[in-house]
C-alpha cells in the first residue's frame, strides 16, 4: 500500500499527485492539515531519511518556531514538534512497498515506482 502524506494545496504535493495519477499507481492520500500526523510514523521516517531531510526549514512556519521548538528540532523533541508543526514536515512523504520517498523528485520516484 502506498500512501502519500502532505497537504492538499501545497505545489510540490499536487505535482507529486499528478505523476501518481498519470501512471495509474494507486495511492492512498493522507492530509496533515484534517488527519494529523503522529510523532511515532514521524520518528520513523526520521529514522530512515534523516533529520535533515524530514525538516522542511525553507518554509516560513520554521522560521516562526519559537527558539525552544527550533532547539528540539535537534533532539528527540523532533518528533513532537513535527506533528504539532505539520507544515515543518518536508512534502510530500510518501510510504510505498519499496521504502521511503521524501519530497517529489521525478527522476528519484521513477526509479521507485
Amino acid at each position: 500500500m502506498t500512501t502519500l502524506y502532505g497537504i492538499p494545496n501545497c505545489d510540490t504535493v499536487k505535482k507529486a499527485r499528478a505523476w501518481l495519477d498519470a501512471r495509474g499507481i494507486a495511492y492512498t492520500f493522507h492530509d496533515y492539515k484534517k488527519q494529523g500526523a503522529q510523532p511515532e510514523r514521524i520518528a520513523g521516517w526520521i529514522a530512515q531519511a534523516g533529520l535533515g531531510k524530514v525538516v522542511n526549514k525553507a518554509g516560513t512556519t520554521f522560521r516562526k518556531l519559537d527558539a525552544a521548538d527550533q532547539a528540539a528540532l535537534d533532539t528527540d523533541g523532533a518528533p513532537a514538534v513535527l506533528a504539532a508543526n505539520t507544515s515543518v514536515i518536508k512534502r510530500p512523504i510518501v510510504e510505498h512497498p519499496g521504502g521511503l520517498l521524501v519530497g517529489f523528485k521525478e527522476a528519484e520516484w521513477a526509479a521507485a515506482f
